[in-house]
C-alpha cells in the first residue's frame, strides 16, 4: 500500500484505491464529476513521488510536465505528495446570461476574466464556489467574446438546477480546461465530414460545424442529431437556416417517438445514418453524446469505411 500527503495530512490508501477516493474517504473535499478519467475536474498536482502514466492521459503536455494528473484514475505505486490544481489551470469567469433552448436544455453564456484558449468542440469544467464541478462542451467559437455552454436540465441536478436560479446570473465561477480532441482541423478541406450526436451532444458539433464553415471547408458536412422526442431537437430552426445558407451543409434529425416530417425520421440515429450513408470510405467522423451510442457508432462508422484515426468522439459521462 502507498500513502498520500495533502494539505498537511497523510493517509494510507487501500489496495487499488485511487487518490481521489482516498481523499474523499478521509473527508477531504476534492472537485470531481465523472470519476472515470474523462472530464478532468478532479485534476491535482504531484509535488512529490511519481505519477502513473495512466493518470495523465489526455492532459496537455505542459500540464504533464508540471506534475498535474487525474486523481480519479491515479492508483499510486509509491508514496505521493499532492496539492490542489494551481491558478495556471483555471480562469475566473462570470455568468452573463442563462436562457432556455428547449424545455430541458439551458444556454449558459460566460465572460472569462482573461483569455481562455480553446478549440471549438472541446469541453471545460465549470466549478462553483462550493467546489461543485461539472464538465460541459463548448458551443461557441474561439473568436467570440463570450463562452457558450449547452446544459441539460436534470431534475435534482445540483449544477443545472442552480444555473436555473435567477441568482446564478452574475455569479463568479472557475473554468478549468479546455480538454478533448473532438475539434475541426483545417486540412483536407474537400474531405466529407459526418457529425452525429444525441441531446446536448449537439453543443460541440454546433461549434465544429461553424468552425469548419468559417474556415471555408469545401467538402460535404452532414449533421445527424437524435433525440427521444421532437422537443429534444433544439436549435432546429438555426440548423435549417444554416443548411439553406451553405450548399455543402446538410441537417438530418431523428427521434424515437413522434410523427415523421420532412427532414425528421422516426428511427434510431444510427439506423438513419446507415441507410443514408452505407459507405463512408474517405470520410471524417465526429460523435458526441450518450456513451453507449458513441461506442456503438464508432464501431459502425469504422465498419462503414471511416479510418479509426479519422473518428473523433466525446462521450458525455454522468457525474458519479
Amino acid at each position: 500500500m502507498s500513502s498520500v500527503a495533502y494539505a498537511g495530512r497523510s493517509l494510507e490508501l487501500s489496495l487499488g484505491e485511487s487518490v481521489l477516493d482516498g481523499l474523499l474517504r478521509s473527508g477531504i473535499p476534492v472537485a470531481h464529476a465523472c470519476k472515470a478519467g474523462s472530464c478532468g475536474s478532479c485534476m491535482l498536482r504531484a509535488v512529490g513521488g511519481c505519477v502513473p502514466p495512466r493518470a495523465q492521459v489526455g492532459l496537455k503536455d505542459s500540464w504533464k510536465a508540471q506534475g498535474y494528473f487525474l486523481s480519479c484514475v491515479c492508483v499510486p505505486e509509491a508514496d505521493m505528495e499532492v496539492s490542489e490544481a494551481g491558478a495556471d489551470t483555471r480562469v475566473t469567469a462570470r455568468i452573463m446570461a442563462v436562457d432556455h433552448l428547449s424545455h430541458d436544455v439551458l444556454r449558459v453564456r460566460l465572460q472569462p476574466e482573461r483569455n481562455f484558449d480553446y478549440r471549438a468542440g472541446q469541453y471545460l469544467t465549470l466549478i462553483r464556489d462550493t467546489g461543485l464541478a461539472r464538465s460541459y462542451s463548448i458551443a461557441s467559437l474561439p473568436h467570440e467574446s463570450e463562452l457558450e455552454l449547452h446544459v441539460r436540465l436534470i431534475p435534482g441536478g445540483r449544477m443545472s438546477t442552480w444555473l436555473c436560479e435567477p441568482a446564478s446570473v452574475g455569479a463568479q465561477v472557475q473554468l478549468q480546461g479546455p480538454t478533448g480532441e473532438c475539434f475541426y482541423v483545417p486540412d483536407r478541406e474537400d474531405q466529407p465530414l459526418l457529425l452525429a450526436g444525441t441531446g446536448t451532444g449537439l453543443a460541440p458539433l454546433w461549434g465544429i460545424i461553424q468552425d469548419a464553415l468559417r474556415r471555408n471547408h469545401r467538402g460535404p458536412i452532414h449533421l445527424f442529431h437524435g433525440a427521444l422526442r421532437m422537443e429534444g431537437l433544439y436549435l432546429r430552426e438555426a440548423l435549417r437556416a444554416l443548411a439553406a445558407r451553405y450548399a455543402n451543409f446538410t441537417y438530418t434529425a431523428a427521434v424515437l417517438e413522434g410523427t415523421e416530417e420532412p427532414g425528421i425520421f422516426i428511427a434510431p440515429i444510427d439506423a438513419v445514418i446507415a441507410s443514408s450513408h452505407p459507405k463512408l470510405n474517405g470520410w471524417r467522423g465526429f460523435i458526441c453524446g450518450d456513451p453507449t451510442l458513441v461506442r456503438s457508432l464508432k464501431r459502425k462508422l469504422f465498419l462503414a469505411g471511416i479510418a479509426m484515426g479519422d473518428i473523433y468522439s466525446d462521450a458525455f459521462l454522468p457525474s458519479a
